[in-house]
C-alpha cells in the first residue's frame, strides 16, 4: 500500500506518475469506470454489424414471405 501510495504522486521533474512510467498506464483506483473512447472505432464496427445483420434478417423475411406467396 506503501508503494502505491508512492508510486501514485505526481513527480515535478517528470511530470508524471512513476506507476505510469513503470506500467504504461495510469492506476486504477477502483471506483472510476473504464474510459467509453478507448475502443471507439471497435465500438462503431460492432453498431455497423448489427444493423447489417438487422438488414440481413428483414431481407431474409421479406424473400421468404414472397417465395411462400408464389408457392
Amino acid at each position: 500500500m506503501a508503494e502505491f501510495a508512492y508510486n501514485n504522486e505526481m513527480y515535478s521533474s517528470t511530470k508524471t506518475l512513476s506507476f505510469k512510467v513503470n506500467y504504461g498506464q495510469n492506476p486504477r483506483m477502483g471506483f472510476e469506470g473504464r474510459k467509453k473512447g478507448k475502443y471507439e472505432e471497435a465500438e462503431k464496427f460492432v453498431e455497423r454489424m448489427k444493423k447489417n445483420t438487422e438488414e440481413s434478417k428483414s431481407s431474409a423475411r421479406k424473400s421468404t414471405r414472397g417465395y411462400k406467396e408464389v408457392c
